[in-house]
């Protein structure tokens, strides 16, 4: 009987966690009462509910339109305006290229001409592909720019293992293709280890990068969006952050972190067509107008705008290419008109929920400073305010990249940036210099294969195991950490400014009743 009992409550885990965790949190609200106890009880069901995953994320990410109003935080009305701005349009955009850029080869394209360029030794081999997709990453989401090699890495794989299998090496058999020679079994026993190192070493390098290179841009990964939107929403004054010196500050780190990684790996594990050339030509666009909009060193082409330069952003150039997709003809005029990319194509490619959790993330940040949780928080942290500010950007570091091997990037980030601006303000520190690391770092989810859709896809395939990826990760993370802080301990301070508290952010008086 008791065993019965006990499989189901293990079968409805889920669903009792749903009913439990605000039934347990209810004596903020209702014992204590004061809005900034109603908010803190959202945050904190948001955030178990974004850890567990025990409902879809995206449909977490939509309590403040329902638990807001009953507070009394924020009008239905207000909440609702959270869900749909600026970064939507961004990401519209730029899906938009990732969709063409799928459907017309231009990946497989890069990956072949990389193999072609570094030949078939494993580590070259590794560190070709590794660039690829960290190139790719920093354009697209960092699950598709996996989805998109992969498949490629695989058909390579399968082929090296092959002629490891026979008693070849890379350099014995460039083009892969077998000859007439037999083997000895010592040659068969040492190639098909080689290949299984190699197998792992590959995969897990491929996870690792698509994170690495999407933390370079600012549309690159979600948490950097998310980032640039709470900037924009908190510090609206604050010219600071643009896509020119966010791509100077982290394509050191990045360029370090790769380098880094692919010896790491290597070391314990080894010891176009006319639509292909149009979406390369769209993608060398969008890139070189972010860089140019409003470069900070020199006008931009936004200065040829002068009443209207601050309502351009990133935004409306990845919108404007991105609908020129939906309009350019894929074929000549002896086809039938069709559009380099269809909408059902589009939408199979848009990740939605990383959409609704951005916005929900909007409305939960919103509502933490309407009820004044925000200052509360802030308050309750000042005494961090006496460590050096390197150790309290390490401690922050190290708190983000923890929890985002068990919580989504996007769920991290958004749970920790309403929390660490007030911690800034009220320790009178540039925000950035906590803020920037904070985002960073939540792109570390390197030790579990499920802690970041990537490593999950890469996975599947089957060639490594999670021990693997574990001791990888460890390493991978400290190369992350001590990367990000090198960055901005170094040249982060004059590219930000970050020896300074800039008039933008408010002046903080934990003395303040």
């Amino acid at each position: 009987m008791l065993k019965k009992l006990s499989k189901a409550l293990w079968n409805y885990h889920s669903l009792l966690l749903i009913i439990l965790t605000p039934l347990l949190l209810l004596p903020l609200p209702l014992v204590i009462g004061t809005k900034e106890a109603q908010c803190g009880f959202v945050l904190l069901l948001m955030a178990i509910y974004w850890i567990t995953e025990v409902i879809p994320l995206s449909m977490t990410a939509m309590l403040p339109a329902i638990l807001f109003p009953l507070c009394g935080i924020m009008s239905s009305s207000n909440v609702a305006k959270e869900y749909f701005n600026n970064f939507h349009f961004l990401l519209v955009g730029v899906v938009c290229l990732a969709t063409s850029i799928e459907k017309w080869g231009l990946h497989r394209r890069v990956a072949l001409r990389l193999v072609t360029l570094v030949g078939v030794n494993p580590a070259w081999l590794m560190l070709g592909f590794m660039s690829g997709c960290a190139f790719l990453s920093m354009w697209v989401q960092n699950v598709s720019a996996v989805t998109m090699v992969m498949p490629i890495v695989d058909a390579v794989l399968k082929q090296i293992v092959k002629a490891n299998e026979e008693g070849y090496s890379g350099e014995d058999n460039p083009t892969l293709e077998l000859d007439e020679n037999v083997a000895t079994a010592s040659d068969r026993d040492a190639g098909c280890r080689q290949g299984r190192m190699l197998c792992k070493a590959m995969c897990i390098g491929i996870a690792y990068s698509s994170n690495i290179g999407g933390i370079t841009t600012l549309p690159g990964t979600s948490p950097n969006l998310i980032f640039a939107e709470h900037l924009n929403r908190v510090y609206p004054d604050c010219n600071s952050i643009n896509f020119a010196n966010w791509l100077l500050l982290c394509l050191p780190i990045s360029v370090i972190m790769l380098l880094l990684t692919w010896l790491w790996l290597y070391w314990i594990f080894i010891g176009s067509d006319s639509q292909e050339i149009f979406t390369g030509v769209v993608f060398v666009v969008m890139v070189l107008l972010w860089l140019t909009r409003s470069p900070g060193f020199i006008p931009g082409w936004a200065s040829l705008f002068p009443h209207k330069s601050n309502y351009i952003t990133d935004a409306t150039v990845a919108l404007v290419l991105g609908i020129l997709l939906f309009i350019v003809p894929s074929h000549g005029p002896s086809r039938k008109y069709e559009a380099m990319i269809s909408w059902k194509e589009f939408q199979a490619s848009m990740p939605w929920q990383v959409a609704l959790m951005v916005s929900g993330g909007f409305a939960l940040a919103k509502g933490a400073e309407e009820s004044g949780l925000s200052l509360w928080l802030a308050r309750l942290m000042t005494p961090l305010g006496d460590l050096p500010v390197l150790a309290t950007v390490t401690v922050a570091c190290l708190l983000t990249t923890t929890l985002t091997e068990v919580a989504s990037n996007a769920a991290t980030i958004t749970i920790f940036l309403p929390i660490l601006s007030p911690l800034a303000e009220a320790i009178h520190v540039n925000p950035l210099y906590i803020l920037i690391p904070a985002t960073l770092c939540t792109s570390f989810s390197f030790l579990l294969p499920v802690s970041n859709p990537p490593g999950a896809v890469v996975y599947g395939y089957g060639h490594f195991t999670t021990l693997d990826m574990v001791k990888a990760g460890l390493g991978v993370n400290t190369i992350g950490v001590l990367a990000v802080l090198l960055a901005m301990a170094t040249w982060g301070i004059p590219l930000f400014a970050l020896d300074t508290y800039p008039d933008w952010a408010p002046t903080f008086n934990s003395t303040t009743p």
